[in-house]
C-alpha cells in the first residue's frame, strides 16, 4: 500500500508540474502589460485578468485529467470532493504583479483528507520554481540540475532570520506587540512578503515566517514544501492545519520557541 501510495502521489505531482507550466504560459506574458486589466473584488483586494486566466488554464486541465478531485482555487471558489482537492492560488502577491515587482508566483497543492500532500511554486517572473510530494523530499530548479531542499539548523533565536509579511498585518491581529518583541529578540527582521518568504525558508535562508488573514489557497503549496524541506507550519496557535486563518512556519528546530516567544 505505502509503495501505491508513493506512486499515486508522483503521478500527482508530475501533474502539478504540468500545470504550473500552463500557468506560467498564462501569466508570465501579462507581467508588467500595460494594457494589464485591474478591478477590485468585494474585500476590496484586486484581481487581474492574469489571476482569473490562471486559474481557468489549471481548472480546464483538471477537469478533463483529474474529474473525480475537487478544486478550490482563489478566483473561481470550491468545487467537488473535499478528499482529494486541488488548492490553486493563480497569482500569490498579485499586488506585486500589477505593480511590476517580480516576487509573484502560482501555488498549487493537492490536499488528502485536509493535509497537504503535493505542492508546486512557480515564480516564472524569477524564473524559479519549488516542489515537494509526501515522502520525497522537496526540491527546486536550477541551472544544473533539480537541487533537494534543506531548512536551516539554526538553533537560537539569537542567530534567527525573520520575515513578518508586514507590520500592518500583525497590527490588525492584534499582534503588534508580539511582533516588536519578536523583531527585538532575533537576529534579523526583514518582510520579503508573499509565497517567495516561504520559499526562501525551506531553502534555508531564513527561520521564521508568519502570516494573518490567509486562507488555504495561501498556503496549502507552501506547506508541502516547507514540511518535505524538514521545516514545519502550524497555525499561529500551533494548531496543525491550513484552515486556521494564521500560520507560523519555521525551520522546525526552533518552532516551540518561536511559539513560547510569540505568545508570552
Amino acid at each position: 500500500m505505502p509503495a501505491l501510495r508513493a506512486e499515486r502521489l508522483q503521478r500527482d505531482l508530475e501533474l502539478a508540474l504540468r500545470l504550473a507550466d500552463a500557468a506560467d504560459a498564462q501569466s508570465l506574458p501579462r507581467f508588467d502589460a500595460a494594457d494589464l486589466e485591474i478591478s477590485t473584488k468585494a474585500d476590496r483586494s484586486h484581481v487581474t485578468d492574469a489571476d482569473l486566466a490562471t486559474e481557468r488554464a489549471i481548472r480546464g486541465i483538471l477537469e478533463v485529467e483529474r474529474p473525480e478531485d475537487g478544486i478550490f482555487g482563489e478566483e473561481y471558489g470550491a468545487q467537488g470532493s473535499t478528499e482529494r482537492q486541488w488548492i490553486i492560488d493563480p497569482i500569490d502577491g498579485t499586488a506585486n504583479f500589477l505593480r511590476g515587482v517580480p516576487l509573484w508566483g502560482t501555488m498549487i497543492a493537492l490536499a488528502i483528507d485536509g493535509v497537504p500532500q503535493v505542492g508546486v511554486v512557480s515564480m516564472p517572473a524569477l524564473g524559479r520554481r519549488w516542489w515537494a510530494s509526501a515522502g520525497s523530499g522537496a526540491w527546486t530548479a536550477t541551472d544544473a540540475a533539480p537541487r533537494q531542499l534543506q531548512t536551516s539548523q539554526v538553533a537560537t533565536l539569537d542567530d534567527a532570520s525573520v520575515s513578518f509579511q508586514s507590520i500592518g498585518q500583525w497590527t490588525e491581529a492584534g499582534r503588534r506587540d508580539a511582533l516588536l518583541a519578536l523583531a527585538d529578540r532575533v537576529w534579523r527582521d526583514r518582510a520579503y512578503g508573499d509565497v517567495y518568504a516561504y520559499m526562501l525558508l525551506a531553502e534555508g535562508h531564513l527561520d521564521m515566517v508568519a502570516e494573518f488573514d490567509l486562507k488555504e489557497y495561501d498556503i496549502a503549496a507552501a506547506v508541502a514544501i516547507v514540511r518535505e524541506a524538514g521545516g514545519r507550519m502550524t497555525s499561529f496557535d500551533g494548531e496543525e492545519t491550513i484552515s486556521a486563518r494564521s500560520t507560523l512556519a519555521t525551520n522546525g528546530i526552533l518552532h516551540d520557541d518561536f511559539l513560547s516567544l510569540l505568545h508570552a
